[in-house]
């Protein structure tokens, strides 16, 4: 019987033998498992080597510029082919991709850790980016086909989303304690066990995906998508550095809209095309998409700039700010469990709005706060805005996979995950530039936390006119 008929909760069979249940419990996670260890792993190397990179730079005797792209060559790739990897699962079968990208993560990862010059480390870092590239969109689609019940899907894509605001944090914690321990190259290091892990978890407990070979990549579309955001997210990386109006930062943006353009353009035209119009016009998934990226430009937000804030006003160690993070991670996998529960009751939109306004009541409460406030002070609000955005996130999630066709899965998939990028992009850029160019530090970071706050707002009104009701949906 395939994997994907055991997992998904249809009609009930005749009794089976003692430790039957048991078995079918553990398959029934098993595809979970396997799913949300390849996407740890992604996110988890977006931050894990922020703690490393001095120690990088310094061994391998790195430019300022090599220093950078090791960090945002990574990031560029991966959000710029996340696109591509979502179309390529719809063709080809998402668990082939899945575990392709798993493969070459894994081979890069090494290829990293025994860098032995800077240049062989950025380039092996952009290979890295396109794994993770075809590992998320997958992610997504392979939960959808394997647990097809509302309800198991929807405690499946809650697990999923904690894994991201989890690595996030745990990052610079793990990267802290690796580098002062065994050397930064064990940050890399660490994902060869993982990846191979998660490569067997794959192959033996997730079934064979469909595919849609007929659906020719539309390769056009896939390069304006790259184009637009490679240049979107490195314009916002550089407004961080260079501030808002640098003329390379104006010129990165206004490409950026050129190839988005583009992109719109062929898609009207296309046969084949890579994301149909049709679906873009649909409220659940542009909304959702949309409500995704808000909430990621405030979390993240909050998480960069309160890092700068701990170790450049506070002067915490780059390990008690991994601990002093640790609450608002910490709870994040609590509030995925229990939103994936409740969703049963009460439909996906009032877990969304009600996570968005925790969030921004947490980030108000930040911002609230006097510029020497306490420490004690902050874990609340770092609680709340952790807690709402995962709380949040189940039900964005599955609104965006429900309102696409099951052909365009990856592709649903990947444009949710694309848009969540820009928004940690964006919040990243706008935190830095106001902590940069405020002149008062606390001023900037306060602000920071009041514009998010205002996006947490935003994507909650947006969450009661685009995410899908109890009754709209027929969730049981």
């Amino acid at each position: 019987m395939p994997c994907a008929e055991s997992v998904g909760g249809g009609a009930p069979g005749p009794p089976g033998p003692p430790g039957a249940a048991a078995t079918g419990a553990r398959r029934s996670a098993a595809p979970l498992l396997a799913v949300c260890t390849g996407y740890f792993m992604v996110i988890l190397d977006v931050t894990i080597i922020n703690v490393a990179v001095p120690v990088v730079g310094r061994d391998l005797s790195a430019s300022l510029t090599g220093i950078q792209w090791i960090t945002d060559g990574y990031t560029l790739v991966f959000a710029g082919f996340l696109m591509t990897g979502g179309a390529l699962g719809d063709r080809l079968g998402n668990r082939r991709v899945f575990c392709a990208g798993v493969a070459l993560f894994t081979l890069s990862s090494a290829a990293c850790a025994f860098a032995p010059h800077a240049s062989f480390l950025v380039a092996a870092r952009l290979v890295e980016g396109l794994g993770a590239a075809l590992i998320v969109p997958g992610s997504l689609a392979l939960l959808q086909e394997a647990y097809p019940a509302p309800a198991a899907r929807a405690r499946a894509f809650g697990l999923w989303g904690s894994m991201a605001g989890i690595a996030a944090s745990a990052g610079p914690l793990l990267g802290g304690l690796l580098v002062s321990t065994v050397g930064w190259r064990w940050v890399f290091l660490i994902n060869l066990p993982v990846g191979v892990a998660c490569l067997a978890l794959t192959l033996r407990y997730v079934a064979s995906s469909p595919r849609q070979s007929e659906r020719a990549l539309d390769w056009p579309a896939q390069c304006a998508v790259v184009a637009a955001v490679a240049l979107l997210t490195a314009a916002l990386n550089e407004a961080g550095r260079r501030g808002w109006s640098d003329p390379a930062v104006l010129a990165g943006l206004g490409l950026a809209v050129a190839a988005v353009a583009a992109f719109v353009t062929r898609e009207r035209f296309a046969r084949s095309p890579a994301l149909p119009l049709r679906l873009l016009r649909s409220r659940a998934m542009s909304g959702a998409a949309v409500i995704g990226l808000l909430f990621n430009f405030g979390f993240y937000g909050m998480v960069f700039t309160a890092s700068l804030d701990f170790q450049h006003q506070r002067g915490f160690s780059a390990l008690k700010t991994g601990l002093a993070l640790f609450p608002a991670v910490a709870v994040t996998t609590f509030a995925s469990v229990l939103s994936g529960r409740l969703t049963r009751r009460t439909g996906d939109r009032p877990l969304v709005i009600s996570g968005m306004l925790l969030g921004a009541l947490g980030l108000a409460g930040w911002a609230a706060t006097g510029p020497e406030s306490a420490y004690a002070l902050l874990v609340a609000p770092m609680m709340a805005t952790g807690f709402g955005t995962s709380f949040a996130l189940t039900g964005s999630t599955a609104t965006v996979m429900g309102a696409a066709p099951p052909a365009y899965a990856g592709a649903a998939s990947a444009l949710f995950n694309t848009t969540r990028q820009i928004g940690s992009a964006t919040g990243v850029a706008l935190g830095g530039s106001l902590l940069a160019t405020g002149g008062d530090y606390g001023s900037g970071l306060r602000t920071s936390m009041a514009i998010g706050a205002f996006a947490y707002l935003t994507a909650a009104a947006l969450a009661w006119l685009c995410v899908p009701g109890r009754a709209e949906t027929g969730t049981h």
